[in-house]
């Protein structure tokens, strides 16, 4: 499949759809993800750690993922799965969908969150990997959220409170697995293609559900996940081919992303650690939670997660490298933002509030003008003719900039909240004491 792959190849029926990838995401840099699902209710993961840095095997037994517990619940002497018979008697998983009830969601007060970041998309989940539909999806009988548990149109309520802040607005769809409709069993270890549905059944079923959302949701963002089903990649009435069609047709300037398998991509992306190759040169994107779980996980605390600062930083180094940062939030069963996640997404908003100008829309700094580093922690992008450093050092630090003098007028640097100066073709800048969590910022003219 195209995910993580180092070079995927555009299939003959695919390349109608491949273009440039339209401006706005190149520009936008910084979006919201939300996984929300059943699976808020236990929201249970054990914090390992980050994906990318830990053995398959050991990752799907302890996995970090909440969102995953329908799975993890299931691989034989797994600590969820004695978690879950102790705290919920082996309850079957639907039972959480009824647990479900999204009591104090408000999808503007959210919204008004995700604008405060600064970001400029939000993509919600609409079914993740157990099969639920945060809309009344067709073919899902009673199984989604219109019929049971919160008995509310979430995708619709996520789609208007985006539209009227003028946040672009994307969905997740997992097509690459449904463990409810395939009764798959469950992944300890790589996902190949026997843990997955590829049949037409399953096929038809995705091509219905991804079909409904353009129609009644219209959004500029679609965002697979896993891949799509085999039987649907050839051309024809319900294929993947004709849900981008209709995707296009509805959306000109819409994007997808690389997870429905090696079929068509407008940009590649990455989980934390894992398919880092696919940072490239063309447009990319990276994506991971505030913590190491997707959806709410009560295990995880401070010392699982970004704080402000770091999530400036990761934004910042994402950015500096070409790409954008799908920052995800994981909503709690009565719909709301924890308190660690929105201390973390309020710092970053502030910062952008302050900064925001020398980022969004900014483009990478070409190597040989400057370079970054990690010790004093150093980054640099570009907006015109102006180069912007962020250095990110306790007050009172000196830190040399490894810049070009021939290149970029040092002289002329203006610095916020810290001092600069000039000698021998070396900036050096002072850190002062500054009121936000994150870097300070440096701005040089180009010659």
């Amino acid at each position: 499949m195209a995910m993580f792959k180092d070079a995927p190849e555009r299939p003959q029926q695919y390349r109608q759809f491949e273009r440039e990838t339209p401006a706005w995401f190149k520009d936008a840099k910084l979006g919201i993800f939300v996984h929300w699902g059943p699976y808020s209710v236990p929201a249970w993961g054990e914090p390992i750690g980050a994906l990318g840095t830990i053995d398959e095997e050991e990752w799907f037994r302890h996995n970090p993922y909440a969102e995953w517990y329908y799975n993890t619940i299931r691989i034989d002497g797994s600590p969820a799965g004695r978690h879950h018979a102790e705290t919920y008697g082996g309850a079957d998983y639907d039972t959480f969908l009824d647990l479900w009830k999204a009591e104090a969601f408000d999808a503007d007060a959210v919204m008004d969150l995700v604008a405060a970041t600064g970001a400029r998309y939000f993509v919600p989940t609409s079914k993740h990997h157990d099969g639920v539909a945060l809309w009344e999806a067709p073919g899902t009988g009673d199984r989604n959220t219109v019929r049971r548990g919160p008995e509310r149109d979430l995708i619709g309520e996520f789609r208007d409170a985006a539209e009227r802040r003028g946040i672009r607005f994307g969905v997740y769809y997992s097509g690459g697995l449904d463990w409810h409709f395939s009764q798959s069993p469950p992944i300890v270890r790589h996902i190949d293609d026997t843990l997955r549905p590829r049949d037409k059944a399953y096929a038809d079923y995705a091509f219905d559900h991804v079909a409904d959302l353009i129609e009644k949701y219209r959004p500029e963002l679609l965002w697979g996940d896993i891949e799509y089903p085999d039987a649907g990649k050839p051309e024809g009435d319900k294929s993947l081919v004709e849900l981008f069609r209709r995707f296009y047709a509805a959306r000109p300037e819409g994007v997808a992303n690389d997870r429905w398998g090696e079929t068509h991509w407008d940009f590649r992306t990455s989980e934390y650690e894992q398919g880092r190759d696919s940072e490239g040169d063309g447009p990319w994107e990276n994506c991971r939670g505030v913590g190491f779980s997707f959806g709410h996980n009560r295990l995880e605390d401070e010392s699982h997660s970004l704080s402000g600062q770091g999530a400036v930083r990761h934004f910042l180094d994402v950015v500096s490298r070409g790409g954008n940062l799908l920052l995800n939030i994981g909503l709690t069963a009565s719909g709301e933002v924890t308190a660690l996640q929105r201390r973390t997404l309020e710092a970053l908003g502030a910062w952008n509030a302050a900064h925001g100008d020398a980022v969004f829309g900014s483009r990478p700094l070409a190597a040989g003008l400057a370079r970054p580093a990690d010790e004093p922690w150093v980054r640099w992008t570009r907006t015109g003719q102006t180069a912007h450093a962020f250095v990110d050092a306790p007050a009172g630090t000196r830190v040399a900039l490894d810049a070009d003098a021939t290149a970029l007028d040092l002289a002329s640097a203006t610095a916020t909240e810290a001092t600069t100066e000039t000698a021998g073709g070396v900036l050096t800048v002072t850190v002062g004491d500054h009121a936000l969590a994150g870097p300070v910022r440096v701005d040089i003219p180009l010659r």
